[in-house]
């Protein structure tokens, strides 16, 4: 039988946030930009170019959920939730390519420091400072739920800590005349985007290589197969994740041939379903029940 599911990921119930967070990263940037460019500071440019990749990171995003939401067919059984992960791969690549431009063009402005206006640098840095802690209070409960929504916020907290560390910059600036400060923190900003870049590939990675979801013990979900009334044993398990908050699990479950003759397949794959709600998907998990007869006789090609 067909089953027609509609289900929301983690992101989409976010959609209203990360274009909030989309707007003030935008307004923020160009302020940076302007900022920058009249103040001198170099500093704030390398914060304006990772808001830039913020605000691609956050349109991403907002694209991804869309195809997401989109119903599946016959030639995308799954739809387009796989495109929350892709975007989060491609915003991953873009955080660590601007992330390496930020340091080489710190260490270029260390070597040959420029005249810097430290009170204009100040004034704009704070203002990117609350801009982006707004940012991280409308992200903060996401961020735990969804993929995509945890690489926004990471972005923005990146850019949190960047803006503080221009404040620290432009009040040394001021208070002691030191001009390579501004070349300095703009490696340090650097620094920062790197590794962010790396952890939220990782996670990408995770996915797309089909690992068992984070917290997931499949030898205790063996065990909770294995306690179901009339199951004898289990094989072929595999947990993995289609999409954020899209955990789902297909395994070959031995039942006796008496049980299968007496019909009560049903009651054993409702038993399973209820076993494991809670954990996963249960609507696109499968097991196959098979008699204790049949094992062996199947190829496998599992690694």
């Amino acid at each position: 039988m067909g089953h027609d599911h509609a289900h929301g990921t983690a992101a989409q119930a976010h959609r209203g946030r990360l274009l909030a967070v989309l707007v003030l990263t935008l307004v923020v940037l160009v302020v940076e930009v302007v900022g920058g460019l009249v103040s001198g500071s170099f500093a704030l440019i390398a914060d304006a170019g990772h808001m830039l990749t913020d605000a691609a990171g956050v349109g991403l995003a907002l694209g991804a959920t869309a195809l997401a939401a989109r119903p599946a067919t016959a030639a995308r059984t799954f739809g387009w939730q796989r495109a929350e992960i892709l975007a989060a791969l491609v915003n991953g690549l873009v955080i660590a390519a601007v992330g390496v431009g930020v340091i080489v063009g710190g260490i270029a402005r260390i070597l040959a420091p420029g005249e810097v206006e430290a009170g204009l640098m100040l004034a704009v840095a704070v203002v990117g400072l609350a801009a982006n802690g707004v940012g991280l209070a409308l992200l903060r409960r996401g961020q735990g739920e969804s993929l995509t929504v945890r690489g926004a916020y990471l972005e923005v907290l990146g850019d949190l800590l960047g803006s503080a560390a221009v404040v620290v910059a432009a009040i040394v600036v001021l208070a002691t005349g030191f001009l390579r400060a501004d070349g300095i923190v703009s490696v340090l900003i650097g620094l920062m985007i790197v590794p962010r870049a790396v952890a939220l590939l990782r996670e990408v990675g995770t996915v797309l290589l089909e690992a068992t979801p984070r917290g997931v013990d499949l030898d205790s979900i063996r065990s909770h197969i294995c306690g179901v009334p009339g199951v004898l044993g289990v094989h072929d398990l595999h947990a993995w994740t289609i999409t954020s908050g899209v955990p789902v699990l297909s395994a070959h479950v031995e039942v006796p041939d008496e049980l299968l003759s007496r019909g009560e397949a049903g009651r054993v794959l409702d038993d399973l379903r209820h076993c494991l709600a809670g954990h996963f998907d249960v609507d696109h998990c499968t097991f196959q029940l098979e008699p204790p007869s049949t094992t062996g006789r199947e190829h496998h090609a599992h690694a």
